[in-house]
């Protein structure tokens, strides 16, 4: 590899539209939609050392060199800080450069730099950063080190990347990065596809069935927009999902009867979206917000702050339908209004911006023709 050549990749950040929390368990689906802002990793070749990471949300131009497989921070830098910062950048270059030793490929050493327009001033929106940092990274350190990798090869590449710091997130946000628009998806067994990849190789579980895993795109919906409002207070996903797999809640009778009934609404979703049905798909929104109320309620998880129970009963107020997206605790909240009401999409952000809510102006990404 030469130092001239520069590859360049991004990948989209994503909102949950329905299904979050439940998603979390092995084939129960949600809905995602990746939005028109990204994040964007540039790989060259790097004649300082192994690995050279920088990025405008941590420390900058940060040396790694390989032991044992694994990258350390190279000098006398703080390293848990570094990995720490810049955790899911690494882990996807270690799985990338897994399956380039299993192939017997040479690892190149590698300048990656990271930008990202999923944060503000460094405080990050809640569309998914981590999720976008790790599809562009593996993406673009693949290409670099010439790997062609289909669709589901990144994305599968991205949650080992991912589950190897957190098993018990979905994978949902890879999903909507690596394919864009708005998709039905539902989580594989992470621990057994850790597993897979431990005893067989990254290669082969590239190949290999995933238990419980889907993904398929769905039209969006009729005469909705996608409203979002930031809170301006981020939120750990990380934290709000390991808490819930704290309490002894999960695995009892109203844990199952919540996976159930998430599974029903989420369903019901996909069938009004693709039939049309902007008032049905309303009514299952209404659902979904009731239920992540009713899971707040039981468990004390802290999903409904005062800013997004406001976006939400001011969506309400104009017959559209709203809800936090994602784990909720701050982050962001989405909103569906009917596309020809301009003053009713005017009023709910006016309505937004007096509660201490930003109307973000992103959209919903069109998926490109790969598979």
């Amino acid at each position: 590899m030469t130092a001239e050549r520069t590859v360049v990749r991004s990948a989209p950040g994503k909102l949950f539209v329905a299904g979050e929390y439940a998603v979390v368990e092995p084939g129960t689906p949600a809905i995602l939609v990746a939005v028109d802002r990204e994040i964007t990793v540039t790989v060259s070749g790097s004649g300082e050392a192994d690995v050279v990471i920088s990025s405008d949300l941590g420390p900058l131009a940060v040396r790694w060199q390989w032991r044992d497989g694994r990258l350390h921070v190279d000098g006398e830098e703080d390293e848990q800080g570094a990995r720490n910062a810049l955790a899911h950048v690494v882990s996807a270059i270690e799985t990338v450069t897994r399956l380039l030793a299993e192939r017997g490929l040479p690892v190149p050493a590698l300048s990656v730099s990271v930008s990202s327009r999923l944060h503000d001033n460094g405080r990050k929106f809640g569309l998914g950063s981590s999720g976008a940092v790790t599809v562009a990274t593996v993406d673009a350190v693949a290409s670099f080190c010439g790997l062609e990798l289909s669709r589901d090869a990144r994305f599968r590449l991205s949650l080992l990347a991912t589950a190897a710091i957190d098993p018990k997130g979905s994978g949902g946000d890879l999903a909507a990065s690596t394919w864009g628009g708005w998709i039905a998806y539902q989580a594989p067994d992470r621990e057994f596809v850790l597993d897979l990849a431990r005893r067989q190789g990254v290669q082969e579980a590239l190949r290999a069935p995933w238990p419980g895993f889907a993904v398929r795109r769905l039209p969006p919906p009729s005469g909705l927009c996608l409203e979002v409002g930031w809170t301006g207070k981020p939120a750990s996903t990380t934290s709000l999902v390991a808490g819930l797999h704290r309490r002894t809640w999960r695995g009892t009778e109203p844990h199952r009867k919540f996976v159930e009934t998430s599974t029903d609404f989420v369903h019901a979703s996909i069938a009004a979206l693709e039939a049309g049905d902007g008032p049905g798909l309303l009514h299952q929104m209404r659902r979904a917000r009731q239920e992540l109320a009713r899971l707040d309620e039981e468990v004390g998880l802290g999903i409904f702050t005062t800013e997004l129970t406001a976006l939400c009963e001011a969506a309400e107020g104009v017959g559209g339908a709203a809800k936090p997206s994602g784990a909720g605790g701050g982050d962001c909240g989405i909103a569906l209004l009917d596309t020809e009401a301009p003053h009713d999409i005017s009023q709910v952000r006016e309505r937004w911006i007096a509660a201490g809510v930003l109307p973000l102006l992103v959209r919903p990404t069109i998926e490109g023709n790969e598979e």
